[in-house]
């Protein structure tokens, strides 16, 4: 913005590095020692502001003018030196109106001798008009830099009314549109976590990949199939009559009880990427822009996605288990029908009868149940991860929210309200925010008029 100073007697009443310097000088004093120019040329050294003011013209000794000054031979000025007469105290107390000043001052310069020929350039009015088309001048010449200032902060303004949202409709309808929106933002950011666009999802894979094999490898199987505890499963299985060939009731419980094992691993499976998939929810919640504004709202859609979260966490435990309890269910009698006969080198079954309970029998039993709880182990570690995403990972991408959609749009119209509150200190910079830049397009409006007049 531009202003006016003034000079006077040497005393600065305004002054800024963008403010036009009047240097007012009585017409009677030298101007080589005049206190304004001198004060002028300190903060205008190249006079480009610098307007130089004679007063007092009509008080000079009789046979003096200024005539020197006013033409720029005195002291020159790259801006034109102009006389001016203002009312004297006595016409002040004579309450001598500005409209009566202004006419004597015209019929001064225009009967005098000293002045007529400079009458069209002298005077309060022409001031007046020549400090406007300066002024006018600088501004056109500025209206580039001022209209780029008033676009960034036009931008700023947008940007920050963006991110504080627009005003949330009174209708219920509407609202209802801008919940289901919000919901759906978060769902997309969610999904991208899922999906890899955004980092999450691999934490689910290192779920499957790292920790449930580690699981697995730590099972007790070497205490379960020691000699010892072989013997004792064997022996109970056999009761008092001995088997013939093969303990196939031993083998059986031998592999039954070992199949038990996996259900702890199974179940921490389905734990662990639930709680991957929680802290996704959190993470998609915080992270959904849209939805910093409404607290009430984030805290309805993040119990409503933990409640189907834990849904699909009790889907997917009772799937991996019944994966499990089938593989204890129904064992695959060809693995077995391939395992050599257990006859000795004569091919006499009694042999077998004997030393039933032999080191070596024993070990080849244990070795027996282990090629068999291996290859089961190798099933369940492929099969259980498909478990879990089909009814963990799969759902939450598919019907995370169905459950919520239904009871919102059952609500009314202030329950809806309820959900779309908002930081009352957030509305007044909202408000605050849209006056700015209100007042800033039409600053915008009226400086590209001034633009298109040039």
């Amino acid at each position: 913005m531009w202003r006016v100073a003034f000079i006077y007697h040497g005393y600065f009443l305004y002054l800024q590095p963008n403010t036009i310097i009047l240097a007012i000088t009585p017409a009677n004093q030298d101007i080589a020692t005049s206190d304004a120019i001198k004060l002028a040329r300190e903060v205008d050294p190249t006079g480009e502001r610098t307007w130089g003011v004679l007063t007092k013209l009509d008080l000079m000794d009789k046979g003096t003018n200024a005539v020197d000054v006013l033409e720029g031979r005195a002291y020159h000025l790259k801006q034109p030196w102009i006389g001016v007469v203002n009312r004297s105290q006595a016409d002040i107390n004579k309450n001598v109106d500005m409209i009566a000043a202004r006419r004597r001052e015209r019929e001064y310069f225009a009967t005098s001798p000293d002045y007529k020929h400079l009458a069209s350039r002298m005077g309060s009015e022409y001031l007046g008009k020549m400090l406007s088309k300066h002024l006018e001048t600088v501004i056109k010449a500025r209206i580039p830099s001022i209209l780029s200032l008033v676009n960034k902060s036009i931008d700023e303004l947008e940007n920050e009314m963006n991110q504080l949202g627009r005003p949330i409709a009174v209708d219920a309808g509407a609202q209802l549109y801008t919940i289901l929106e919000l919901c759906r933002a978060f769902d997309r950011v969610f999904k991208e976590h899922l999906d890899g666009g955004r980092p999450g999802g691999d934490r689910i894979y290192g779920v499957f990949d790292n920790q449930f094999p580690a699981a697995l490898k730590k099972l007790p199987f070497d205490r379960h199939l020691s000699q010892q505890n072989v013997r004792k499963i064997v022996s109970e299985a056999d009761g008092y009559q001995p088997h013939l060939i093969a303990p196939e009731q031993g083998y059986r419980r031998l592999i039954e009880s070992a199949l038990t094992y996996f259900r702890g691993p199974a179940e921490n499976v389905v734990d662990a990427v639930h709680f991957v998939l929680r802290e996704l929810v959190r993470k998609s919640i915080s992270e959904t822009q849209e939805l910093k504004r409404f607290p009430t709202l984030q805290a309805e859609l993040a119990a409503a996605a933990t409640e189907a979260l834990e849904k699909f966490r009790d889907d997917s435990r009772k799937t991996a288990l019944r994966m499990v309890d089938m593989e204890a269910s129904y064992l695959t009698v060809d693995f077995f029908r391939k395992l050599p006969q257990e006859l000795d080198k004569g091919g006499n079954p009694s042999s077998a009868t004997t030393d039933r309970y032999t080191e070596g029998h024993l070990r080849r039993i244990g070795s027996n149940v282990s090629a068999y709880i291996n290859m089961v182990c190798e099933t369940l570690r492929i099969s259980i991860p498909k478990a879990v995403v089909h009814c963990q990972v799969r759902e939450a991408k598919r019907s995370l929210l169905d459950h919520f959609y239904t009871q919102v749009g059952k609500k009314e119209g202030r329950q809806l309200a309820s959900l779309l509150d908002e930081d009352p200190a957030l509305m007044e910079r909202r408000a605050a925010c849209a006056k700015r830049l209100e007042l800033y397009k039409q600053a915008r409006d009226e400086i590209d008029s001034v633009a298109w007049a040039r």
